[in-house]
């Protein structure tokens, strides 16, 4: 699973999902991209299912790369605790998605492939997902998956 190695902070306040993605909304490695259309935490098992979804798909050829990280540590109390007795411990990692953030992208792979891939990924995603294409990619519609 991703995490981080060092952190400096172990516990962070939850804050607030609003607003679009200013940074990490264009392709910019592959030519094939798999867009956010809504706000949500990532957790780091579901990047890697995701992750690995599309590779299987086709069958390790091409590149993939994940433009998401898990870097914000979610804390949980154990079960049957009495409230007060400060904070949780870390239980789990999650990135932080806005809408209009490009969270993985596809390079070296047919259009099909890519969509179908995208469309693989996005069924282990909490989220709903659009797939898009570069400017340059050859008549690509971008489009719900």
């Amino acid at each position: 699973m991703l995490m981080p190695k060092r952190v400096k902070y172990r516990r962070v306040q939850r804050g607030r999902l609003k607003g679009k993605a200013s940074r990490g909304n264009t392709i910019t490695y592959g030519e094939y991209g798999l867009m956010a259309t809504e706000p949500a935490w990532i957790t780091s098992n579901q990047i890697e299912a995701a992750r690995v979804a599309m590779t299987r798909y086709v069958k390790r050829g091409g590149q993939v790369w994940i433009k998401i990280f898990p870097d914000k540590p979610i804390t949980e109390k154990p079960a049957e605790t009495r409230m007060g007795s400060g904070k949780g411990s870390p239980e789990y990692w999650v990135a932080v998605v806005k809408p209009g953030r490009i969270m993985f992208e596809m390079g070296g792979v047919s259009l099909e492939d890519a969509k179908e891939a995208m469309r693989l990924a996005s069924h282990k995603l909490p989220i709903k997902c659009k797939f898009v294409a570069k400017e340059a990619a050859p008549a690509a519609v971008n489009e719900e998956v």
